[in-house]
Parts: C-alpha cells; sequence; structure tokens
C-alpha cells in the first residue's frame, strides 16, 4: 500500500517495456538510414515510454524523499490544469523525437528550405511532421507559463512556488533552445541538449503537481463559484472582452501605419486585412492571459472589477484556452499570409508582456512599465515584416519610439488611478515614489521621445514632411509634459494622457505619408530634410541672370 513501492514497481515494469522497444528497434532494423512509417510509430511510442518511465522514477524519489501524497479529489480544476500540462510535454517531446529524426534523415539547410520542403507535393512524411513540433512545443509552453501561477495561487505554499518558478524558468530557456537549434540546423549535440532540457521540465512539472495536488486549498477556494448563465449573444461578447479591443485599437493602428512606412505606399489589401486580423488575435490572447493572471487584483480595482474572468462569467481554464486558440490561429495565420519572421515577432510580443511584464515584472518594481513596455512596441516590427520580409533601420526606430513614449502615457494613466494600485500592491512609480518623481519621470520620458524622434532625420530615412509636422507633435508633447510637471493635477494628466494616444496615432501617419511622398523630387531621395530644403528653395528661387525668364523655365 505505500505509494513508494507503487512508483518503484510501476519504474521497474516501464524499465523492462523500454528495454523490450529498444530490442525492437535493432530486431527489425528501424535504426540508421530506415525512413519507414513503422520507425516513426516505434519511435514515438519509445520516446514516450521514456518519458512515463522518467516520470515513474521522479515520482520513486519524491517519495522516497519524504514527499507528501497527491490528493486527486475535490481539486475543483487543478487536477484538469495538471493533465491538460501532462499531455503537452508528453505531446512536446514525442513531437521533438520524429522531428529530431527527420532533422537527421534529412538535414535542413535553413529554416526556409526546411518549411518549403515541407510543403513540396513529394514530400517525406518525416519532413511534413517536422512542422508539427514548433507549434505544439509554443502551445504546451506558454501553457506552463500561462497556467502555473494560477494554479499556485489555488493551493498556494512556499515549495509549490519555488517548483512552479522553477518550471517556468527551464521552459523560457528550452524556448530560447529551440531558436537556438533552428538557427544551427540541429547538430546532434544541440538535438541531445534540447531533450535534456526538455526532461528536465517533465521533472519539475511532475514535482510541482504532486506539490500542488498534496497541498489543501484555502477555505475560500472551496466554496462552490456560481457562474452566470448567459445567452449566445452575451456569451460572445464576453469573449471579445477578453482582448480589450479598445486597448488593442492602437497597437493594430501602430502596425498597419508600418504596413504602410514599410511598402511606401498601399500594401496588398490581402496582406493588410490578414496581418490586421492575426496581430488583432495576437494580441487578444495576451490580453485574455493577462486577465487570468491578474484575476485576484482585478477583483480590486474598479477599473478592471468587470473583466469576465473577476466576475465568473469566463472560467479561467476557459479563458486560457480560448486564448490559446487564438494565439494559435494568429501565429498560422500571419505564417500564411506573410512570413514566419512576423509570425515569430508577433509571438516575441507576447511572450515578452505575459512573461517579462505581467509575471516578472509587474508585482515586483516601478520599472515595470519602463521595461515590460517593449511588448507594446512589436505591433510595428510585425507590420513592417510582413511587407519587408526583414526589419530595417527605420523599424527599429519605431520600436523605439513607442518604447521611450509608454512610459509618458502610461504614468500619465496610473497618476489618475494610483489608489487603486495602493490597495493591490502593485508598485507603479505614483506608489512607490509619489506623485512629484513621476510628474519628472514622464517629463524626462517626453524629452527622450522627442529626442529619439530625431534619429531618422539624422540618418536621412525620413525628410521635410516628418520634420515639420512631427517638430509640432514633439514640442505640444514636453509642453503638455512640462505643464503637468507644474502643476500635477488630474485635468493635466487626464490632457497628456490623451494627447499621448493622438501623439503616436499621428506620428505614424506622418511617417507613412513622408514615405509615400519620398521627401521631395526623386534626385533628393536621399537626402536629409535640411539639405532638401535648402535645394528646394535653391530651386524655387530665380537666379539674378534667369530673373527675366518665365516662371517654368525658372522652375
Amino acid at each position: 500500500g505505500s505509494p513508494l513501492r507503487a512508483a518503484a514497481a510501476f519504474s521497474v515494469a516501464l524499465g523492462i517495456i523500454e528495454c523490450a522497444i529498444g530490442a525492437a528497434l535493432v530486431r527489425f532494423q528501424l535504426v540508421e538510414g530506415n525512413t519507414s512509417p513503422e520507425r516513426a510509430v516505434v519511435l514515438a511510442l519509445h520516446h514516450c515510454n521514456t518519458a512515463v518511465l522518467l516520470g515513474a522514477l521522479t515520482f520513486t524519489a519524491w517519495f522516497a524523499c519524504g514527499g507528501a501524497v497527491p490528493r486527486l479529489t475535490r481539486q475543483r480544476g487543478l487536477l484538469s490544469i495538471v493533465l491538460l500540462g501532462g499531455v503537452g510535454i508528453l505531446a512536446t517531446i514525442v513531437s521533438g523525437a520524429i522531428t529530431a529524426l527527420g532533422d537527421t534523415l534529412f538535414p535542413p539547410e535553413s529554416t526556409i528550405h526546411t518549411m518549403q520542403q515541407a510543403l513540396a507535393e513529394n514530400a517525406h512524411f518525416l519532413e511534413r511532421l517536422r512542422l508539427l513540433h514548433p507549434p505544439i512545443s509554443v502551445g504546451a509552453s506558454l501553457f506552463l507559463v500561462m497556467a502555473l501561477p494560477y494554479a499556485v495561487r489555488m493551493r498556494p505554499g512556499d515549495l509549490s512556488q519555488k517548483l512552479a518558478n522553477m518550471t517556468i524558468g527551464v521552459t523560457i530557456f528550452q524556448i530560447c533552445l529551440g531558436f537556438l537549434n533552428v538557427a544551427l540546423k540541429a547538430p546532434m549535440w544541440m538535438q541531445l541538449t534540447h531533450l535534456a532540457v526538455a526532461d528536465a521540465i517533465w521533472i519539475l512539472f511532475l514535482c510541482t503537481s504532486a506539490s500542488l495536488l498534496a497541498t489543501r486549498a484555502p477555505e475560500l477556494a472551496e466554496e462552490p463559484v456560481e457562474r452566470a448563465k448567459l445567452s449566445a449573444k452575451e456569451t460572445v461578447k464576453a469573449y471579445v472582452s477578453l482582448t480589450k479591443p479598445r486597448v488593442v485599437s492602437l497597437l493594430l493602428f501602430t502596425t498597419v501605419a508600418a504596413m504602410f512606412i514599410a511598402a511606401g505606399g498601399l500594401p496588398s489589401l490581402s496582406m493588410l486585412f490578414w496581418v490586421t486580423l492575426g496581430g488583432y488575435l495576437m494580441a487578444g490572447a495576451a490580453n485574455a492571459i493577462n486577465m487570468v493572471i491578474d484575476s485576484d487584483i482585478d477583483l480590486k480595482m474598479a477599473r478592471t472589477a468587470t473583466r469576465p474572468t473577476v466576475t465568473h462569467v469566463i472560467s479561467p481554464t476557459a479563458a486560457l484556452t480560448f486564448a490559446l486558440v487564438i494565439g494559435s490561429m494568429s501565429f498560422a495565420m500571419l505564417t500564411l499570409s506573410a512570413n514566419l519572421l512576423t509570425a515569430v515577432l508577433a509571438l516575441a510580443g507576447l511572450l515578452f508582456y505575459v512573461i517579462i511584464y505581467t509575471l516578472l515584472l509587474k508585482r515586483r518594481t516601478w520599472q515595470n512599465i519602463v521595461i515590460g513596455g517593449a511588448a507594446g512596441a512589436f505591433p510595428p516590427l510585425v507590420g513592417y515584416a510582413a511587407v519587408n520580409g526583414q526589419l530595417s533601420v527605420l523599424a527599429w526606430f519605431l520600436f523605439a519610439l513607442i518604447f521611450f513614449w509608454t512610459p509618458v502615457h502610461f504614468w500619465a494613466l496610473s497618476l489618475l488611478i494610483k489608489d487603486e494600485y495602493a490597495a493591490v500592491g502593485v508598485p507603479m512609480l505614483p506608489v512607490v515614489r509619489g506623485e512629484r518623481a513621476t510628474v519628472i519621470q514622464i517629463t524626462a520620458y517626453a524629452i527622450l521621445t522627442a529626442l529619439i524622434s530625431a534619429l531618422p532625420l539624422v540618418l536621412n530615412e525620413l525628410g521635410w514632411i516628418y520634420l515639420a509636422f512631427a517638430g509640432v507633435l514633439n514640442l505640444l508633447l514636453v509642453v503638455r509634459s512640462w505643464q503637468l510637471m507644474q502643476s500635477p493635477s488630474r485635468d493635466q494628466a487626464v490632457r497628456l494622457f490623451k494627447f499621448s494616444m493622438v501623439y503616436l496615432a499621428l506620428v505614424f501617419v506622418v511617417i507613412a505619408a513622408d514615405r509615400m511622398v519620398h521627401g521631395g523630387p526623386s534626385h533628393l531621395k536621399q537626402q536629409g530634410p535640411v539639405a532638401q530644403f535648402s535645394q528646394l528653395l535653391t530651386l524655387a528661387t530665380p537666379a539674378p541672370e534667369q530673373e527675366g525668364n518665365s516662371h517654368a523655365a525658372a522652375l
């Protein structure tokens, strides 16, 4: 009856099965250059059994070290998180093994070449299966990063918290290794490293799950939650609200504007539609995840108390599932309608927002919005990459502009709701340092934004249209910030907050207009705005010997 004996017995039995599968691989010559479906099936079974065996050994060690016995009853959703996470990791390990086999038998020349091979009509099934591992692994990783913090809040405990943090940390490291593996064209040593880290994630996840399932829930969590019954229309409205459409609108505007900037005119209408929709879905997925993670503090803030994850209109599990579905749809949509770089950049924005800002920084430091605000700077990169397939200096300028603009915009808002942040313990700048320090920082970042906006002029990326209009907009941004610093009132904060949104939208419109007009005559395209002004004046002003000529001749 001892769980230790049971885990040890399972380990022995699974070890025997492991030997039998390994023997079958050799006995039936499913080795070396064999590319048969049988080899792929047996290999998948082999790795699946290996993972289960590793799990049995993990629980043997857990019980031998005095670990508590998990309870499988009255878990109210926690068990579903554990099961979904476990299935996701197993699917990632098995699909990764098949992908590694494909990489070994059909060495990739490059990422693009690998995708072209996989999509070809005469492609081998192992080449096709290589496309499955990235979305499976990303989906499983996102689930772990999103679900484990929520699970720990359901069953709070120091050990569970430490194990969950370790699991999330190693998972993020594994995502980086995955990209490195692709960049290095999957050498054998990298494949082995990748697999070893996947095993480490599996072990940590099992230990985390055991600790969570063994921890009793707080009394409040044991009370059943009555969910409101909604009509189909109300349900759709609730799910749409998870995506925060009003917040996403400005992000989408910068994405669309960046597409016009990259194209120097009107981009493909079909690409414009699909990239806009894909960008909305990815940003919406990030917002839905954020609502699940922050549901505990959203409950205590008037501004967020009506969110569907707070009112229990939508359960956390349903919200996470919704986020995974629309995030996966977005990745596929952006890859097919634009290119892989576009999809990766959109996903990077989601990961940065969820992991760096929401999980790591938001509740720990007042620098949360300074560093985490970079997540909002990814949309213009997405739009630019969709059109050009690469990122130029101008694309990174758009990123930097939003990065330095974000503190001005968000801290103006935080001044208005600082009491709510203080009540829930979120260390926003007005709460930690006070209003005076906040308005000084806002003014400093407004000046930095204005200085950054001059970079494309120095680099001759933009011309006189941008110089004229952006100069006025930056002057107004600095003046509004200065006025707030001189008179830090609620009205001044509201004025700056609203103007900051108008500022960003108009700056992107001006950049797009400048690129469309090309800054002047064709032979002036590569010159800076000052030189353009000088030469335009020279061209438009008749020389002394030309004063008698016609206006047309003078021009």
